[in-house]
């Protein structure tokens, strides 16, 4: 069957050099966008009880921008005061860049990593003797925790916000020809937003092993997979999935 709507599980891209508004072009298809999990900050009193003293740490290690968000949003409001000399190792570029918002870049030690959490280990391990905390997701990556632990670090994880499903209710009777998902809580998501869900003629993209094996066990056949050596992105997987059946 051809393709010729498309439902990506994030938000909008809210640059207009997106890859995705090039496919729909290129492609002639629908593509639309919506968010099935979003992140809720965790309460002060959620965070206490968890019983880290954040006076005991000279570095932080953050992954994303809600991990930087979260982390100066409850210093703030459990009135602490982030000391000059704290160290930060930021996963990516991006993430340091964004860490702007909260400090003044020039007077602040930032240790930045290319991409992965892997390249990053590679840059904190020059620094063991520091004491790292980790500002989290109460759904973190194992890997993490494991290529810490490899390091023999002395380090601490601190859960600041969480995932939850989005209520998706509207989409109820809203049929597409792909949906796409890039983690196991879209997966997620999907089910317990609509238990009966049946795929029948839904094709489903994923992005990454665990999105897959998260499909494959919820009774999903996968149609369209990245990355891969033939389509290293999402949309590279879409565009030629939709030009071998389209073409038909």
């Amino acid at each position: 069957m051809k393709v010729k709507t498309i439902l990506v599980s994030q938000p909008k891209p809210k640059t207009e050099t997106s890859p995705y508004f090039d496919l729909s072009d290129k492609q002639k298809v629908k593509i639309d966008f919506r968010s099935f999990i979003h992140v809720e900050g965790m309460s002060v009193k959620e965070v206490r009880g968890e019983k880290v003293d954040l006076n005991d740490f000279t570095a932080i290690i953050l992954t994303s921008r809600n991990a930087v968000d979260h982390f100066f949003r409850i210093a703030e409001e459990m009135r602490f005061k982030v000391p000059d000399a704290m160290k930060y190792f930021c996963q990516s570029e991006a993430v340091a860049y964004y860490l702007q918002k909260y400090v003044v870049y020039r007077k602040r030690k930032i240790y930045v990593g290319t991409r992965t959490f892997a390249d990053l280990t590679k840059v904190i391990k020059k620094h063991k003797a520091e004491k790292f905390l980790l500002p989290s997701s109460d759904k973190l990556k194992p890997l993490i925790p494991n290529e810490l632990n490899k390091l023999g670090l002395n380090w601490k994880r601190l859960d600041l916000y969480r995932t939850v499903v989005s209520d998706l209710s509207d989409l109820e009777n809203v049929f597409y020809d792909v949906l796409v998902f890039f983690s196991p809580s879209g997966i997620d998501s999907l089910f317990k937003n609509f238990p009966e869900f049946k795929q029948k003629n839904t094709r489903i993209a994923v992005f990454g092993n665990s999105t897959v094996r998260a499909a494959t066990e919820a009774g999903l056949k996968c149609d369209i997979t990245a990355p891969s050596p033939e389509n290293p992105s999402m949309t590279m997987a879409l565009d030629n999935y939709i030009k071998a059946v389209n073409k038909k």
